[in-house]
């Protein structure tokens, strides 16, 4: 087992996925790689005072992107497989920053703000106390801090490019704030040696993403594993947190990615409990919640929530 470090470089940079693009990294099962990732604007400020760098893909794709670290190539990784993606350590920069309103979308639209100057809420954050900052005219608001990984995602098997923005079978712009430090996040594999990348920190969001970014920031530290799971078939990803196991759903249709979140969490019960489907969907009544993950990303994302130790 080895440790890997990745520096922050436009070389290992991209804004799309496809299973075509040449691995930056190969490892083996086991093998633990650490980065450090650019804001989502693609560029970084080491200290408060300094200048900003900007970076860019290597790939030049002509159509935006989020900053992405990889792919990294796991040996042995067939389609059929799964990879578990573990997350040991996530340490987010010292500044961040959303946005609301200013463009024309379903949730501003709604809420009536399509038409509204766009505002930016700029963050410090402070990893040590877990807090972000912010001054909103006279007062200073703060939020507790819960840093995690926006995109983790293996290559699709279909030809071509694809975008960054809506998730997928095989990951991508998740959005999901459970997948903390400590969590597992499991991906079904659809190209040989799986393709991951990682990018888009966030040091906290509300379920949904509602204006359609979290506190968007750098992270210091994105450490994981990448560990095969040669004999466990998954059609969705599904993740082990801290706190729980989690099924997920995407689809454009949020009834349609919510009965996907069910329906993977049913056979996630059913897997666990040696019960029948039937018995499965009547526990999942009583113990499971179904969360919104986020409706912002053109395929809207349903999590399915099921907490350790619910179920006896």
């Amino acid at each position: 087992m080895k440790k890997h470090t990745l520096t922050l470089n436009n070389k290992h940079l991209h804004a799309s996925f496809s299973k075509e693009y040449l691995p930056i990294l190969k490892v083996d099962s086991g093998d633990s790689v650490e980065v450090l990732t650019p804001d989502i604007g693609w560029g970084y400020i080491a200290k408060k005072g300094q200048d900003r760098v900007t970076f860019q893909s290597r790939e030049l794709e002509q159509s935006w992107g989020h900053p992405m670290i990889g792919p990294i190539y796991l040996n042995g990784a067939k389609p059929g497989m799964t990879i578990e993606i573990r997350m040991n350590e996530i340490k987010p920069g010292w500044y961040g920053w959303n946005c609301a309103g200013g463009k024309k979308n379903w949730q501003n639209d709604k809420v009536g703000i399509a038409e509204a100057p766009e505002t930016t809420l700029q963050w410090e954050l402070n990893d040590e106390i877990m807090i972000g900052k912010c001054q909103l005219k006279d007062r200073v608001f703060s939020v507790p801090l819960q840093p995690f990984m926006g995109i983790l995602g293996l290559a699709p098997s279909e030809p071509g490019i694809h975008s960054t923005i809506p998730p997928r079978r095989v990951g991508g712009n998740i959005d999901c704030k459970e997948l903390v430090k400590g969590s597992s996040l499991f991906l079904p594999v659809e190209v040989e040696g799986g393709l991951f990348s990682i990018g888009d920190g966030h040091a906290a969001q509300g379920d949904g993403e509602v204006s359609g970014q979290a506190i968007e920031c750098p992270m210091e530290v994105a450490d994981f594993t990448m560990i095969l799971r040669e004999n466990m078939e998954i059609a969705l990803p599904r993740a082990k947190t801290p706190s729980a196991w989690i099924t997920f759903g995407f689809h454009e249709d949020l009834n349609e990615a919510t009965a996907l979140a069910l329906y993977e969490m049913v056979l996630l019960i059913q897997s666990i409990y040696k019960v029948s489907k039937t018995e499965a969907t009547a526990l999942a009544s009583v113990a499971v919640d179904l969360r919104i993950t986020q409706v912002v990303n053109g395929v809207k994302g349903v999590h399915a929530v099921l907490p350790h130790g619910t179920i006896r």
